[in-house]
C-alpha cells in the first residue's frame, strides 16, 4: 500500500449561471491523500459546454 498518492475523481453537479440558467457540469478535482486521508486539493476542473453541438447530418446538408 502506498502511503502517498494522488486521486482524481468526478462527479456531476449542477451549477447556476445568470446568462444561461441551470446546467449540469462534470466537476473533477485532483487531491493528495496521504494512507486514505485526503490531505489537500490541488485542483479542480469544470466541464462546461455553452456553444451549440455541432452535428454531422446538419453539416452535410448545408454544404
Amino acid at each position: 500500500m502506498k502511503f502517498i498518492y494522488i486521486k482524481r475523481e468526478s462527479h456531476i453537479k449542477e451549477l447556476y449561471r445568470t446568462r444561461t440558467g441551470l446546467k449540469k457540469a462534470k466537476v473533477t478535482s485532483i487531491a493528495k491523500y496521504f494512507m486514505g486521508i485526503r490531505i489537500k486539493t490541488l485542483h479542480t476542473y469544470k466541464q462546461i459546454y455553452l456553444g451549440r453541438k455541432n452535428n454531422a447530418i446538419e453539416k452535410m446538408l448545408f454544404i
